[in-house]
């Protein structure tokens, strides 16, 4: 790839990033340059130890994988970073290395990472790497200091690693928690989710990864003290095995949804909606559900139901005009979310996505599921406004859904679609 095309690509990435997402680049970059500028006027520390942790780094951030929601992360990469961070010696002599050190073999090692990615024109996300220095930068500075005290006291015979071992797992907590808030604020902001809703999320994805990582990071930090530079080598294959483990879950997450993504062009290939309406269901309902404040699990399900929610009129005889399902016969209505449901329930997989397209025909009255009550209203105002894109058309179909709120459409669910709907309109207005 020529060199025009890879800037064009970071100058494209680059304009996408919001105020949250500059800042901490800004501040990471501040701190990159710093562990760079001292570690080149000084020298480096303990060369084979920097050399060999920062090949490390390399090779995990050239195999990051990205996690559903679009979460990048490398784990090798993290558990490498930790490691040489929390290092108390090597081989039973003592590491000296600062924390201006550590964020400069950091810098290195994911910039190092990085390039052959960007090479071929897949550029690693700014905000993520930047998050991933800033955090380490971070641990290092509050950890670095109290590595010569710590190993003084685990030689003596009344001292061991327990004190050591402590330290670690805090600081560790502490920073896996100030990473968890970064990321939460920048997704929030990203995507619009409530805050409470996004650290929820943010926790409920990085619980596993970072266990996984923060229990590899300190073991081969100790792990050091006998097996010297070997313990790179040991701690290698089992980083590696999880790190296959988490791409394999996000590949089925991948295949779940192009699956559904293809049996929702079903219905528009086969002339039973209009092109683009499922997508356009999709997007409006993820939308309004993260408006309304749920959580990540909950709007996967809602969005796989609302790619879905017409497939059951692949059973009718003569397609309904334009496929508006809001100008039918209720008990029609209700019939086709009904067939929809029974070919979802088929894959075995999806049985609380069928029960969301079943129940997105029912009144208010009925107590559907909030998911069902969302695609009912993002698909009466799609078979009312399609693809247009007019003020007033789209203006009109919400006063039509004011007007069925409280029996036929969920209040609170139309107000947060109004909301949604005018954001979209400012932004298609620039």
């Amino acid at each position: 790839m020529s060199s025009t095309t890879t800037t064009t690509l970071a100058a494209r990435t680059f304009r996408r990033l919001d105020s949250g997402q500059l800042l901490l680049i800004c501040a990471a970059g501040l701190l990159a340059v710093a562990g760079v500028a001292h570690t080149a006027a000084t020298g480096l520390t303990e060369p084979r130890a920097a050399i060999g942790f920062g090949a490390l780094i390399a090779a995990g951030e050239l195999a990051r994988l990205t996690m559903p929601g679009n979460r990048e992360v490398a784990p090798i990469g993290a558990a490498a970073a930790l490691g040489y961070t929390l290092l108390l010696d090597m081989g039973g002599v003592p590491a000296r290395h600062t924390a201006l050190q550590v964020i400069a073999v950091l810098t290195v090692g994911m910039i190092a990472g990085a390039l052959p990615h960007l090479a071929v024109g897949r550029p690693p996300s700014p905000d993520a790497m930047a998050r991933r220095l800033f955090t380490g930068a971070l641990l290092a500075l509050a950890y670095r200091p109290l590595a010569g005290p710590l190993f003084e006291l685990a030689k003596r015979p009344e001292g061991g690693w327990w004190p050591a071992l402590g330290v670690m797992a805090l600081l560790v907590l502490v920073m896996v928690l100030i990473d968890v808030l970064l990321a939460a604020v920048l997704r929030a902001e990203q995507v619009r989710a409530a805050f409470g809703v996004a650290v929820q999320d943010e926790l409920r994805m990085a619980a596993p990864l970072w266990a996984a990582v923060a229990a590899s990071g300190i073991l081969l930090a100790l792990a050091s003290h006998s097996m010297d530079m070997a313990a790179l080598l040991v701690f290698a294959a089992p980083l590696l095995v999880t790190q296959v483990a988490f791409r394999k879950y996000a590949g089925i997450r991948a295949t779940y949804l192009q699956t559904v993504r293809a049996l929702a062009r079903v219905t528009e290939v086969g002339g039973y909606v209009e092109p683009g309406h499922s997508h356009r269901v999709s997007r409006l309902a993820v939308a309004t559900g993260r408006e309304l404040g749920m959580a990540e699990p909950e709007l996967l399900d809602l969005e796989y139901a609302a790619l879905m929610h017409d497939i059951g009129q692949l059973s009718l005889r003569d397609p309904i005009p334009g496929g508006a399902t809001v100008l039918t016969e209720p008990d029609q209505a209700k019939r086709i979310a009904e067939l929809g449901a029974e070919v979802i329930r088929q894959t075995g997989v999806l049985d609380r996505v069928a029960e969301i397209v079943r129940r997105q025909c029912d009144g208010c009255a009925e107590n559907p599921p909030m998911a069902s009550r969302v695609i009912k209203a993002a698909n009466a105002y799609d078979d009312l406004v399609g693809g247009s894109v007019d003020r007033d058309r789209a203006g009109a179909a919400l006063e039509r859904l004011h007007l069925g709120t409280g029996e036929e459409y969920d209040t609170e669910v139309v107000e947060a679609m109004t909301r949604v709907v005018g954001r979209l309109a400012c932004l298609n207005r620039l």
